[in-house]
């Protein structure tokens, strides 16, 4: 009985892959337009979930991690996504630059889950006094 039951789960999972959610990269509209260091730092630890640059790893195509790693790329481009900042005015920036600041000040971005997986995206002391300065306008474009 229970060879039967793991049998069945096994080829649900197998059937599973084949309808994983899709994966989508939108046009880059109105990208950031920010200084080298700050870009860098972005395209680093953040355009992943927050721009339509996503850079989809292997383990994106296995369900069910496929649909909690697109459900936190929607979400991320959602709250903030950089591929639109130009489109936003200066009062909205403005105050998704404090977000921002306070995210990466509380250690609360990059995700620590992301982090695992990716290492080179954790912000060093000298990275995050580059974002703090961006996010007080101090080295922006």
């Amino acid at each position: 009985m229970i060879k039967k039951i793991i049998i069945v789960l096994v080829v649900l999972f197998l059937i599973a892959q084949f309808i994983g959610p899709e994966k989508t990269n939108p046009p880059v509209t109105a990208d950031l337009i920010a200084d080298e260091n700050v870009k860098l730092i972005l395209k680093t630890s953040c355009y992943d979930c927050h721009s339509n640059e996503t850079v989809y790893p292997w383990y994106s195509d296995v369900v069910p991690v496929s649909y909690l790693l697109m459900n936190h790329i929607n979400e991320g481009r959602e709250h903030l996504n950089f591929s639109e900042w130009e489109n936003l005015d200066s009062l909205k920036k403005e105050k998704m630059l404090d977000e921002i600041w306070e995210e990466v000040e509380e250690n609360e971005m990059p995700m620590s889950s992301y982090l695992k997986l990716h290492p080179e995206a954790e912000l060093s002391a000298v990275q995050k006094e580059v974002m703090r300065n961006w996010a007080a306008g101090k080295n922006s474009n």
